[in-house]
């Protein structure tokens, strides 16, 4: 059945990909430099799109039509029934670096008093395994995780390590712990400072990896937690709705050989810390030593060992903390990207499956289409600012076509979010869990404005990114996140935007002067880089993020009707929100 779902898949893939090229040719012919350039770069952003497209409408058709997603992308979600004793042990790792102890406190003690009650405390171990380095973190560590420690070695033991070197970083941190601990365990259930999982899902977690011993990796669908950050809120609601749709299609044709994204998961030790020792990439500059995004090539070593790798592409079992602003996400995102490019010297490693060497290359292509989008932008720029009359003597545009292309790609790009709001629509409940239509609708409209404003923005910060890795090869430091709502000044805003400021005010000053009646649509495109400091200033704004939280803008479920499984964390943005007492009236 995997077989043929993976050959359906590719199918309708290679084929939309086809027509929507030669759709292209017919919008855009490659009669001119600009054409040619156009369809090449085009091209390079295609792939991406159109996996999202079918991943979604799958994921649509699952939701809309299965009577257990779940069950239908995933046999083993009801493999067992949840009455099962636990007979495994299993390791709990919190891997921290430069993080408030006070947060992993917080998001350990509901899961262990979760195991406590269910009365299995005795096959769980906790490791809080640290890499910290700031000598102030490391202070807070001790003086608050040593009593935790202390205050639970007769329920659960608590084992706090904090290793003085991070080598291989957080890859190593847990090698580490694999080769001190991870023989006196089954599994382990991976988490960052920033995540939670109640005792109720990863009992679930255990009870399947007990069911079926060739499971290797079962990964969580991870979502976000409700917060104060104005940035986050509105971000997190927008991967709230993709998320779902994009999962459940790509789980459907995976099947046994799904991604790991390195936290909210459980693994198997044994075939782990025989099989998934991370190799070490040869040549010298940021893309070589260790590798950074571990989580994909542990994925593939494991299937590559004969074990499944598979998602649990359930929502509300399994959070998260987003960054709380635009300049934290592109610190992570560009960590990301680094990581992710060293994927080239891993594609040839022999053994490999198929969907894993493809997951190795989407990881790659999904920062490939940020350069090619803007070297389309900048290439637009330049030929109209040369041109005698307009843009379409250098880039000829047939109408037709190219509104139906535009209108195309911006399907296919939005088809996850499209979808899991068709679905929200057509499902009552899920409706009022959003707070009803009408604020579903406003937040959307929302959200659908900020991604505007912040796509281009990410886009050209990857492009500037990688050609300092590509070209003058430097990379970034791998250090902690902060993860608590700050604001940004305003001069700080600029100095790290300026280039977004500097080339959205070009573009759109060569658009007034050589074609005033395309500035509408060079607006779209360019706002966000125009205003890319006012926005990292505004969604950072502490002051914005409370009102927002208040008012229910970008509010999440668990805001509104599904509020328990989050109210052992306290979290400022469920206690300042409430269920809206007008939903009725748009019902």
């Amino acid at each position: 059945m995997i077989a043929r779902r993976r050959a359906f898949y590719t199918a309708m893939v290679v084929l939309t990909t086809v027509a929507v090229l030669w759709l292209a040719v017919i919008a855009v012919p490659p009669t001119s430099f600009g054409g040619i350039a156009f369809l090449l770069l085009f091209t390079v952003t295609l792939p991406w799109s159109v996996v999202g497209f079918w991943n979604a409408l799958i994921g649509l058709l699952l939701m809309r039509f299965s009577p257990d997603p779940t069950a239908a992308v995933n046999p083993l979600a009801n493999s067992v029934s949840g009455v099962e004793r636990i007979t495994a042990s299993t390791a709990i790792l919190m891997c921290i670096r430069n993080e408030s102890p006070d947060q992993v406190v917080r998001n350990l003690e509901p899961l262990m008093e979760g195991l406590a009650r269910a009365g299995v405390a005795d096959r769980f171990h906790v490791y809080i395994l640290s890499d910290s380095s700031f000598s102030d973190v490391i202070e807070a560590e001790e003086a608050l995780l040593g009593p935790f420690a202390e205050t639970w070695k007769d329920i659960i033991p608590v084992t706090y390590r904090r290793r003085a070197i991070n080598t291989a970083f957080k890859a190593g941190n847990i090698r580490d712990f694999c080769e001190r601990w991870g023989r006196d365990h089954d599994f382990a259930v991976t988490l960052d400072a920033d995540s939670y999982m109640p005792a109720e899902t990863v009992l679930h977690l255990v009870r399947i990896a007990q069911a079926n011993p060739t499971l290797g990796i079962l990964q969580t669908l991870v979502i976000g937690m409700p917060s104060v950050s104005a940035f986050a809120r509105v971000f997190q609601f927008g991967m709230r709705l993709g998320m779902h749709s994009y999962t459940l299609g790509a789980t459907w044709w995976q099947g046994d050989c799904g991604p790991y994204w390195g936290h909210n998961a459980l693994i198997r030790l044994a075939p782990f810390i025989a099989h998934c020792e991370l190799p070490q990439l040869p040549g010298t500059g940021p893309l070589s030593g260790c590798v950074l995004s571990h989580d994909q090539v542990e994925a593939a070593l494991m299937r590559r060992a004969g074990y499944e790798v598979r998602v649990l592409p359930t929502e509300g079992v399994s959070w998260e903390e987003n960054p709380p602003t635009l300049m934290e996400f592109s610190r992570r995102d560009l960590r990301w990207c680094q990581g992710n490019m060293q994927y080239w010297k891993l594609l040839s490693m022999p053994g490999l499956k198929r969907v894993s060497r493809f997951h190795l290359m989407f990881a790659i292509w999904m920062y490939l289409g940020s350069p090619a989008w803007m070297a389309m932008m900048a290439i637009g720029t330049v030929l109209l600012a040369i041109s005698q009359t307009s843009a379409t003597q250098y880039v000829p545009v047939k109408a037709g076509a190219g509104t139906a292309l535009f209108v195309i790609t911006l399907v296919m790009t939005f088809a996850p979010k499209i979808a899991s709001m068709i679905d929200v629509c057509l499902e009552e409940t899920r409706r009022h869990s959003f707070g009803g239509s009408l604020r579903f609708a406003l937040n959307l409209a929302a959200e659908t404005l900020f991604m505007m404003l912040l796509a281009p923005i990410i886009a050209l910060t990857h492009t500037i990114f990688m050609i300092r890795l590509f070209v003058f090869r430097r990379g970034l430091a791998w250090n902690g996140q902060a993860r608590e709502t700050y604001a940004v000044p305003w001069r700080l805003a600029f100095a790290k935007l300026w280039p977004q400021t500097l080339a959205g005010s070009t573009v759109l000053g060569v658009v007034a002067l050589k074609s005033p009646h395309d500035f509408g649509f060079a607006l779209m495109g360019t706002s966000g880089l125009v205003l890319a400091a006012p926005f990292a200033v505004a969604t950072a704004s502490p002051l914005i993020g409370r009102l927002f939280a208040r008012l229910g803008i970008a509010q999440l479920p668990e805001e509104n009707e599904h509020r328990d499984a989050l109210l052992p964390l306290r979290l400022p943005a469920i206690e300042l929100s409430a269920p809206s007492a007008g939903q009725a009236a748009d019902r």
